[in-house]
């Protein structure tokens, strides 16, 4: 019992579209490169945060500052995944503090990988833009 017909040629036109689109990995491409240009800021960040020892005999560290690493970005098909560890093995007393030896205070964490990725959220529009208009060309 129809009470109506209707046109659906244009939507029929833009699904094409986007289902070429998807058929080329244009728009996967274009979110991979941005998830990378976002991973790149965001291991640039977290190592300009990051402190090097200063030691008294002369020798400078680093170590730390040298154990960062980005993976990804990864695809799972639903979701692009940017990792960016540390394996050194007191990267997290550095990160989140921790009590002194004897139990006798509390050394404050420096947190140089959250208050990079507040940073990276706030940069979030200008890192995603060119893959935001490259999605932006389906709608022309």
């Amino acid at each position: 019992m129809a009470w109506g017909t209707i046109d659906d040629a244009e939507f029929q036109k833009f699904a094409d579209k986007v289902k070429s689109k998807i058929e080329a990995q244009e728009i996967r491409q274009a979110v991979e490169s941005s998830s990378k240009r976002v991973g790149t800021q965001s291991l640039k960040g977290v190592k300009s945060r990051t402190p090097v020892g200063q030691y008294t005999d002369g020798r400078t560290g680093g170590t730390l500052r040298r154990g960062w690493h980005l993976n990804g970005p990864t695809y799972n098909g639903a979701l692009f995944l940017i990792e960016i560890e540390n394996n050194v093995e007191y990267a997290g007393y550095v990160e989140d503090g921790h009590r002194t030896r004897g139990g006798g205070g509390w050394v404050s964490g420096q947190h140089m990988l959250m208050e990079t990725l507040f940073e990276i959220e706030d940069m979030m529009p200008m890192l995603l833009t060119p893959a935001m208009k490259k999605l932006g060309g389906l709608f022309d």
